[in-house]
């Protein structure tokens, strides 16, 4: 089941979208929900993304969260039950704490990860193993601080085949996360039609996705730029998300009706 795993692990990380404007794209209180289906019918999971505004060691900060679980047939042979959060500088988006606690199908993994720019450092303790891992790091974003770093970007003067690009700090390793601009788009959802913006990221060929540019995503064209609909080749079937519900956007929802 690492195909649903992954898939929610990169809908997590592509949020970007046209601005004209330096609005915030988020304020606490958002809220997003995602359903997950499987081969295009049968509903294999869900996913949400939550805002709050918290105090991390006596600074104001932004705690956010992402879940993901199975629903459904998929559950009843694979269970799986994510949760995943990071806690950001609010000016600046800088992870000071990320935490990934996930239990897929009796694989469990419980870490967290204090980020130390004075001394550009990331202690990682795993929980159930018991072991505190001292790495180096540079100029970084944690899985879903990075969601919300690329939301308040202006990317206003993006072309087609324009690629951007962040590190990516997962799993104690910095890794360069590159995706491609590809063109707006007027798209149909159950909400009406949406202009957004489309975007191909680059992901590993082989045991899960078919190829390395297999997934492609549409993201609202409006100042709250929030993934709208995400869709997968996998090496076997296809996973596809779509944006089930919301609340506490920070700017207009835009529809063209």
């Amino acid at each position: 089941m690492k195909k649903y795993t992954t898939l929610i692990l990169v809908f997590f990380l592509f949020a970007l979208a046209y601005s004209q404007e330096k609005q915030p794209a988020f304020k606490e209180g958002e809220w997003l929900r995602y359903k997950m289906s499987y081969s295009g019918f049968l509903r294999a999971g869900s996913a949400t993304l939550q805002v709050k505004e918290e105090t991390l060691n006596g600074k104001k900060v932004y705690h956010t969260i992402g879940k993901g679980w199975t629903s459904g047939p998929i559950s009843w042979f694979f269970k799986v039950n994510d949760n995943y959060q990071s806690y950001f500088d609010k000016e600046t988006i800088k992870p000071y704490l990320f935490k990934r606690k996930i239990d897929e199908g009796g694989y469990k993994i419980n870490r967290q990860t204090i980020f130390n720019y004075q001394t550009n450092k990331a202690n990682i303790k795993d929980i159930i193993k018991k072991t505190d891992t001292i790495v180096p790091i540079g100029d970084i974003q944690d899985m879903i601080s990075a969601f919300y770093y690329l939301r308040n970007q202006n990317l206003d003067i993006l072309k087609a085949g324009d690629e951007l690009q962040v590190n990516m700090f997962f799993d104690g390793k910095t890794f360069p996360f590159r995706l491609k601009f590809l063109k707006t788009e007027i798209l149909k959802t159950s909400y009406g039609k949406i202009k957004t913006m489309v975007f191909k990221p680059f992901v590993q060929a082989g045991r899960v996705f078919k190829e390395n540019e297999s997934v492609t995503i549409w993201i609202t064209a409006d100042g709250n730029k929030i993934p709208i609909k995400i869709k997968a080749s996998l090496a076997v079937g296809s996973l596809r998300a779509e944006l089930e519900a919301y609340k506490g956007l920070a700017n207009p929802f835009e529809i063209i009706f």
